[in-house]
């Protein structure tokens, strides 16, 4: 039975790591730090008295938010390569919208993250604000087509 367990559990990951691709990794990391910017968010509400039960579920809403918002974006990648397809135009990139999303969540948990640590009077570097802020951006500016040199600072 245990051993029937396991081969079932891995055919789940493989048929989802196959079907998943390149999203896998980056979905993966975005799970660990959604976890963990709960986590934080839940330890800052605590730490300045505005822990409650709507606060957890609101923080719960919003990841599940997040999730849907991805398979959007997987959504609209699967459409435009179809569409694309179906007018003899073959597409080697897959999963843009998604894996820009999904990056872009990232860092927004990220920012999140640092957020709460601030709350907590933890102090954190400016050149970390900062790098993270700069990602943000990055990723928005290569979403909207936006070519960019290497910043100075």
């Amino acid at each position: 039975m245990k051993q029937s367990l396991h081969v079932l559990l891995a055919g789940a990951a493989g048929a989802l790591a196959a079907y998943f691709n390149v999203l896998l990794i980056p979905l993966c990391v975005l799970a660990a730090v959604m976890l963990i910017d709960y986590i934080t968010g839940m330890a800052a509400a605590g730490y300045t008295g505005q822990l409650s039960s709507r606060t957890g579920v609101r923080g719960i809403v919003k990841k599940a938010g997040y999730l849907a918002l991805v398979a959007v974006g997987m959504t609209v990648d699967y459409l435009i390569s179809g569409a694309l397809l179906s007018i003899g135009i073959q597409v080697q990139v897959n999963y843009c919208f998604g894996m820009i999303l999904t990056v872009w969540l990232i860092i927004n948990e990220l920012l999140s993250i640092l957020e709460n640590l601030g709350e907590m009077n933890i102090p954190l570097p400016d050149f970390l604000l900062h790098t993270v802020k700069s990602l943000k951006g990055r990723v928005e500016d290569s979403a909207q087509g936006k070519h960019f040199e290497e910043d100075d600072a």
